[in-house]
């Protein structure tokens, strides 16, 4: 590998799930950003890793192809990453079939769920923001706020669409275990995303090593330096590559979260890419 002139962003969502950009435009962004090298990550989606990879090699930077599943760890959601993935993998392909079938009967209820609160949205209005098979909350968000039912993606979940909120509806997740066997039967690496969002602790890292957990994402955009400290110190004591990610999702989505804002080490890409799968 040539040295890097730039930022290593293995974090960020196209319209494939709920980012506010065809991956074509993100890797415009992360090209303008100072980005080297670029992840694209979407939320149970592998759909635009091929457009992904074209549009990275148009812009000069190097492109690892991934994926963000929502997980379970005993009875909390946790999200896993997957670097290196084989976009053309059968099972992934597979699972992303399933997955899109289970969003689209849940923003089913979650639309029932609106109208019993007097906010009367179509499909149609929902399905405009997604640029794929994937449904999620935040295109919900995004037709409230073009109706003027709310100011903002972040007041529509505060309101209506968050955990406990009165639209709310859980989504399926498999076991955590299952999503790193399912990245690494894909040739990637699996790393747990914005630990310090999900309370993630040292003895949980330790169960998800032994299921073959490759990475922690230590350098995340949310994260405070006293969290990026404590999974570094976890990393080092558990022989865990400490990753980065700014989760970029786009100024609509996710204000705040800009492409490149942190990066990791060009060793500590080699290593994550030296356990794949």
């Amino acid at each position: 590998m040539t040295a890097l002139d730039g930022a290593i962003d293995l974090h960020s969502h196209s319209t494939a799930s709920d980012g506010q950009y065809p991956a074509e435009q993100v890797a415009e962004r992360a090209a303008a950003a100072g980005v080297a090298v670029w992840a694209l990550t979407d939320h149970d989606s592998v759909a635009q890793l091929r457009a992904g990879r074209a549009a990275a090699e148009a812009h000069g930077l190097r492109f690892v192809p991934g994926i963000e599943l929502s997980v379970h760890l005993d009875k909390r959601e946790v999200h896993l990453l997957g670097h290196f993935v084989d976009p053309e993998s059968a099972e992934l392909r597979g699972f992303e079939d399933l997955l899109a079938e289970k969003r689209r009967v849940r923003m089913g209820e979650m639309i029932h769920k609106l109208a019993a609160l007097g906010v009367a949205l179509t499909p149609e209005e929902i399905e405009k923001f997604s640029g794929g098979k994937t449904l999620a909350r935040p295109h919900v968000a995004r037709a409230m706020v073009e109706r003027g039912i709310v100011g903002s993606v972040k007041e529509a979940f505060d309101r209506f669409l968050g955990e406990g909120r009165p639209a709310f509806v859980g989504r399926h997740r498999m076991p955590v275990e299952d999503a790193i066997a399912l990245v690494r039967g894909a040739g990637g690496a699996a790393t747990i995303a914005h630990p310090g969002l999900n309370r993630i602790e040292r003895g949980d890292l330790e169960r998800m090593k032994a299921w073959g957990l490759s990475g922690v994402e230590t350098y995340h955009a949310d994260h405070v330096p006293s969290q990026r400290e404590k999974y570094l110190k976890i990393c080092a004591e558990l022989d865990l590559v400490p990753t980065a990610g700014s989760d970029f999702h786009g100024p609509e989505v996710a204000p705040g979260r800009k492409l490149g804002m942190v990066s990791m080490s060009e060793a500590e890409l080699e290593r994550l890419e030296a356990r794949r799968g």
